[in-house]
C-alpha cells in the first residue's frame, strides 16, 4: 500500500485556482449596494412619525406631572413587569 499526499495536494491546488479566479473577477468589477424600500415599509415609516409625535406629547405630560408632584405609579404594575426578570 502506498501512502502519499498526492490527492490532498491536488484538492488544495484546485481550491487555490478557484480563489485566484474569484480575486481576478472581483478586481475588474465594482459592485454597488442597492436598497429598495417597499410601499408597506414607507407606510410604516410614516406611521412611526405620527407615533413619535404622540410619544413626545405623552412625555411632556409626564414631565409636568412629575414636576408638579401629581405623578402616581401603581406598585402592582411595577411588580408584574419586574417579576419575570427576577425569576430568570
Amino acid at each position: 500500500m502506498k501512502i502519499d499526499e498526492t490527492p490532498r495536494l491536488g484538492a488544495l491546488r484546485v481550491y487555490g485556482q478557484m480563489a485566484e479566479r474569484r480575486a481576478e473577477g472581483a478586481v475588474g468589477k465594482k459592485r454597488k449596494d442597492e436598497v429598495q424600500i417597499s410601499a408597506e415599509a414607507k407606510q410604516l415609516l410614516d406611521a412611526r412619525g405620527l407615533e413619535e409625535a404622540e410619544r413626545s406629547r405623552r412625555i411632556e405630560a409626564l414631565k409636568q406631572e412629575v414636576a408638579s408632584g401629581t405623578y402616581y405609579v401603581e406598585a402592582g404594575k411595577i411588580a408584574e413587569r419586574l417579576l419575570p426578570f427576577l425569576l430568570k
